[in-house]
């Protein structure tokens, strides 16, 4: 599947979220195929990985996953696509735990299906690997931090937690949805236990593993009207963002 740093990698993509922000302005589809110039945002991601060189990956689908699977079937820009489907709300750990017959290797390379992060992926992996802490989390600098809530970190990058979020603007670091996890830390989770990897697993592994940041560059989601309106915009300003 890969060369070098991605040999013992996994790509997994969450692509199974309710949309329920987001639903007064994009009503008739999933959240991560709302279009983007006539584009589903998704494939942005998936264009992403193909510049990686990565070939395959898998879906982890719920709302919408019959659509999300009859869009991009089993392959799209030269990527290898599975799936795996959650049939009750397991949150975005759960998720990560079912899909684990999925994927093959020992590192996991997690999406957000609905975010995206102008990052060199390669160069992500080899910080992950260099550094030999089981979690790397990719991270953007935000002039308003204030709705994402910012990322705290030590020396050498390492997260100490994250700072509490403010009704003010504040600048500060965020977590851009981009993540290296080694799969062991999945593997001891319960199966088909609802859990939350933001707000369950992170402070537990930065409490007791290594989690480091790595500094990506330009990042939106689209989780609210606002930001999906900026989303054109958004691909035009980066590099290789505006595709078809």
């Amino acid at each position: 599947m890969m060369s070098n740093s991605f040999d013992s990698i996994s790509v997994a993509i969450l692509a199974g979220g309710l949309g329920t922000r987001l639903r007064p302005v994009v009503v008739d589809r999933p959240k991560v195929l709302a279009l983007v110039d006539g584009v589903p945002f998704l494939s942005h991601i998936l264009q992403q990985i193909a510049r990686a060189k990565i070939d395959e990956a898998v879906l982890l689908v719920g709302h919408g996953a019959r659509e999300v699977c009859s869009t991009f079937g089993n392959r799209k820009f030269g990527v290898n696509l599975r799936y795996s489907l959650e049939t009750e709300l397991l949150g975005t750990g759960g998720a990560v735990r079912l899909a684990l017959p999925t994927t093959h290797r020992k590192t996991i390379l997690l999406m957000n299906g609905d975010s995206y992060c102008h990052l060199d992926l390669r160069a992500f992996a080899d910080y992950h690997f260099g550094h030999g802490g089981k979690v790397s989390l990719s991270l953007t600098w935000m002039d308003n931090a204030s709705r994402y809530g910012r990322v705290a970190l030590g020396p050498d990058d390492r997260m100490t937690g994250f700072a509490e979020k403010v009704t003010h603007p504040a600048p500060g670091w965020i977590n851009a949805g981009v993540y290296l996890i080694e799969r062991e830390l999945f593997e001891i989770l319960e199966p088909n236990r609802p859990i939350s990897l933001e707000r369950d697993l992170m402070p537990d592994w930065i409490s007791k593993h290594a989690v480091f940041g790595f500094r990506g560059g330009e990042f939106i989601d689209i989780g609210v009207p606002e930001s999906y309106a900026q989303a054109s915009a958004f691909f035009r300003t980066i590099p290789g963002g505006k595709q078809g």
